[in-house]
């Protein structure tokens, strides 16, 4: 990276890149996150990022090429996601990460991925690891599993507020990550050296089914939570009743089919060996986030 260059983080979703400005900023190097708006988003973002986290943003919008120079102004490290609200990556991400790395003097794209996108060759993320390599763009990508945090956030008020957890996972278990672990990983390799061409599976180191994610839950909240398999197209229906788009439901969907198919149900040790700490528990999680479910 060139002497005083920045990290760039070009997307809505704060749940990974929150953690990942934090920890860049706080690894020793300036933190500027472009962040993908909406303008509410970049101002919630805006607020958090003035918040202590010593990143500062601009704004940024795929479908808005105007905004691209200004964004990647003074950087050569790029952290790239797919919006939710983006399934057309060949008219966005891929002509943004062309200016990046052709206009903009960017030196190395880290895009957090999805597991299991080597059994989904339309999924936007395949689409996009894909064209990485095949123009051998100098690139990390991050594969994080299922993020504990739709606990707290997707299936907050089914916990909260029926004591239960409704998914088409069946009796899968799920080797799930903290988004805050996943930030921090990405932090790592936007700022060290040694990580161009590689690609990182992120999993906790435990695997649970959802009925032991149910038992966790009962345990620290102090009353009763259960789990209920159910169907695809139930879960479609009800995520449809209240307001999940299409598109969120249809990723939702390609998580529990890569859950029954057990590809996210092995543990492992990246995050230990990428930021010499081990990966937080379920119930670290739980005890941290307790009072989301209160």
């Amino acid at each position: 990276p060139r002497p005083g260059s920045l990290p760039a983080a070009a997307a809505p979703q704060r749940t990974v890149g929150r953690p990942g400005a934090a920890a860049s900023a706080g690894a020793g190097r300036g933190g500027k996150a472009s962040a993908q708006t909406a303008a509410q988003t970049a101002a919630q973002t805006a607020g958090h990022a003035a918040d202590g986290s010593g990143a500062s943003v601009r704004a940024f919008d795929f479908a808005d090429r105007s905004t691209w120079p200004r964004a990647l102004a003074g950087v050569d490290r790029v952290f790239l996601l797919v919006p939710p609200t983006i399934a057309d990556v060949g008219r966005t991400l891929i002509p943004f990460i062309d200016h990046a790395m052709e206009e903009g003097g960017v030196q190395q794209i880290v895009f957090l991925s999805a597991p299991g996108v080597q059994f989904a060759p339309r999924s936007p993320h395949h689409v996009v690891e894909q064209y990485l390599k095949r123009t051998r763009t100098p690139h990390t990508i991050l594969r994080p599993n299922v993020l504990m945090q739709t606990l707290s956030t997707l299936y907050r008020d089914d916990i909260r507020l029926r004591g239960e957890i409704v998914l088409p996972a069946g009796g899968a278990a799920v080797a799930f990550v903290d988004a805050g672990d996943v930030g921090r990983v990405a932090a790592r390799v936007l700022t060290e050296p040694g990580h161009l061409g590689k690609s990182y599976s992120l999993a906790g180191e435990q695997a649970l089914s959802y009925a032991q994610v149910a038992e966790i839950l009962t345990e620290v909240l102090d009353r009763p939570v259960r789990y209920t398999a159910t169907t695809e197209a139930e879960f479609a229906g009800s995520a449809a009743k209240q307001g999940a788009t299409a598109p969120d439901i249809a990723a939702q969907a390609s998580w529990y089919k890569a859950a029954r198919r057990r590809l996210t149900a092995l543990p492992n040790r990246s995050i230990r060996r990428l930021t010499g700490e081990g990966a937080t528990t379920l119930r670290e999680f739980v005890e941290d986030h307790r009072q989301s479910w209160l």
